[in-house]
């Protein structure tokens, strides 16, 4: 199975793509982020967000998407920037048929490192040796687009056995 994992924002929104064989070995085929400048007018911000999902999803063929679900502690400005860019990241996949799956930070954390108050450094560690990558990727957000990939996947199995019992 090959997944599309984004973690959102207006400036910067990284992407990972990583496949699953039957085996149960992932392999990363892509990542990277989507970046966007403040003096762009918001809605272009927007829909270079759009274009890009869009346009991984056309290449790559993910069958199944996840994405970073909204937490925010006191920034609420930051928030709804995060939001806008979600919301655009949601419609790409929707619109091209990509099955969507939200998760928290906490339940990234735990999936990926057993811990879900893990540090950042313990995640994108954890990540470079799920992948086996020879570097911990960069930027972050890419590392973290990673995560929430790795989280699907190991999520999946879960998910699969809950709707076979409806």
């Amino acid at each position: 199975m090959i997944v599309i994992g984004i973690d959102p924002g207006t400036a910067t929104t990284g992407y990972g793509v990583i496949e699953e064989n039957s085996n149960g070995d992932f392999r990363t085929i892509d990542y990277g982020v989507i970046s966007t400048t403040a003096d762009q007018p918001l809605e272009d911000r927007l829909k270079t967000i759009y274009d890009h999902i869009t346009s991984l999803i056309l290449l790559h063929k993910p069958q199944s998407g996840a994405v970073e679900k909204l937490f925010f502690k006191q920034n609420v400005t930051n928030a709804i920037s995060v939001g806008q860019a979600r919301g655009v990241v949601l419609l790409a996949m929707v619109t091209n048929g990509v099955s969507v799956h939200e998760y928290s930070p906490a339940e990234v954390k735990s999936a990926v490192s057993g811990y879900g108050n893990a540090e950042k450094s313990q995640i994108q560690a954890m990540v470079k040796a799920i992948l086996g990558l020879e570097d911990i990727p960069r930027p972050d957000d890419a590392a973290d687009a990673l995560a929430i990939a790795i989280c699907h996947l190991n999520s999946s199995g879960i998910i699969n056995l809950r709707n076979e019992g409806k």
